[in-house]
């Protein structure tokens, strides 16, 4: 990856958001957004050989950064335009952080969504008393309707990251966590858009012009990536991290990541619940894709942070509780803790109950039990004995392997 920039404090002039606008928000919004812990991990730091510390943006009370950016954003309406009320696009985090304080200020608030949004961020948006209307097949499209719509009924539209008052909002991340340690060498931000990496590479390289900033995008939505280097990766599918799944990154966002951001990683989707899957075994700290995004990509390549001090932002942790389970499981199968197993046994009584004793000599507990005696090409005296099975880890799994080949068995993992 090529580094797009080396930052000195001059670097910080003629930008559209300036230091004190981030200091400005962090008065402005002081009392009505949490101050979040940014917490040494004692664990993480021994796994990924260098001193980190997680900003949890998670606890929020909508669980999301989010909320900063928008707050600073609806403070600044005018009498008239508060009367007029708002509308914004968003797949979830923007459109709570403004339903929720629209309605804390008194400002009626329209909220369009994209359709495939997860329905616990749909419904927690209605929540806060917002109108949602779930519309287009992208962020963009619902962008475009947001803004048609909001302009036929002269409403104020609130953008989710290409704004400068919603990125001085978000600035206020990096502020804290220099305040709260202020020798970290490295910050490490997920970018879907732009507006939170940008706010904080803007406080923080006010601070400590060292500082080198990390942005970390999805390999399936690598969109800020190709504008700062020309590219033409492709941006599609349905990635974990749906929080940061933008096609088209803000212009005024573009414009800063280029002059103060230091590098971006991308990282796929294995890594992605990886970290996610990591943060709630270690941490105990419930994120969502994008939230994760930061970890996954240290744990990628940790030679890259070796022995410094690294700040994570656990951006949002707003997730389906189906998908957490789903992401859970799939990791447990990665270690080798769970594993389906085909076996081809005669169609006999005793069978079961002889594979049965020898998984449990073995020290494997089995999940789930299937027969398939019709779609299978085995003999009609034969039948396909699929187990799925939990083990200690994977030179557990190879142990059991052994044992049920070492009884006479064609055992195979599928």
């Amino acid at each position: 990856m090529a580094e797009l920039s080396q930052t000195t404090s001059s670097d910080l002039s003629g930008l559209p958001v300036a230091p004190g606008d981030i200091h400005a928000a962090a008065a402005t919004i002081r009392g009505a957004v949490v101050e979040t812990p940014c917490s040494y991990s004692r664990t993480l730091s021994s796994i990924c050989g260098c001193d980190i510390w997680l900003k949890f943006e998670n606890l929020q009370f909508t669980s999301s950064f989010k909320e900063r950016g928008a707050l600073n954003r609806l403070t600044a309406l005018t009498p008239e335009e508060r009367a007029r009320g708002v509308i914004a696009m968003s797949a979830g985090n923007h459109a709570q952080g403004v339903a929720y304080h629209a309605r804390r200020l008194g400002i009626p608030a329209t909220i369009v969504m994209p359709i495939g949004t997860p329905m616990v961020k749909v419904e927690n948006t209605r929540h806060h008393g917002a109108e949602v209307v779930v519309t287009g097949a992208t962020l963009e499209e619902a962008a475009a309707f947001a803004r048609s719509h909001g302009e036929a009924r002269g409403m104020i539209f609130v953008h989710p990251y290409d704004d400068p008052l919603v990125i001085a909002g978000q600035g206020t991340v990096g502020l804290e966590m220099l305040k709260a340690v202020p020798e970290l060498d490295t910050l490490v931000v997920p970018i879907g858009g732009g507006g939170l990496i940008s706010g904080i590479a803007i406080a923080a390289k006010s601070i400590k012009p060292s500082l080198r900033i990390l942005g970390v995008e999805a390999w399936l939505y690598p969109s800020m990536h190709n504008a700062i280097h020309d590219g033409h990766l492709p941006a599609r599918g349905d990635t974990l991290a749906e929080g940061i799944a933008v096609k088209s990154p803000g212009k005024i966002t573009t414009e800063i990541v280029r002059r103060l951001v230091d590098d971006i990683a991308l990282v796929n989707e294995a890594e992605l619940e990886r970290a996610l899957a990591t943060l709630i075994s270690i941490e105990k700290t419930v994120v969502e894709g994008a939230g994760a995004a930061g970890l996954a990509a240290l744990m990628s390549d940790p030679s890259r942070f070796a022995g410094q001090k690294v700040g994570l932002v656990l951006s949002g942790g707003n997730i389906d509780t189906r998908l957490i389970a789903s992401v859970l499981t799939r990791e447990l199968a990665r270690e080798g803790r769970l594993t389906q197993l085909s076996l081809d046994i005669p169609d006999r009584p005793g069978q079961l109950a002889a594979v049965a004793a020898l998984l449990a000599e073995a020290g494997a507990n089995i999940i789930e039990v299937s027969h398939q005696r019709t779609f299978s090409d085995l003999p009609a005296k034969a039948t396909l004995l699929q187990l799925v099975i939990e083990t200690r880890d994977s030179a557990h799994l190879e142990e059991v392997m052994a044992r049920l080949s070492a009884s006479g068995l064609s055992a195979r993992c599928t």
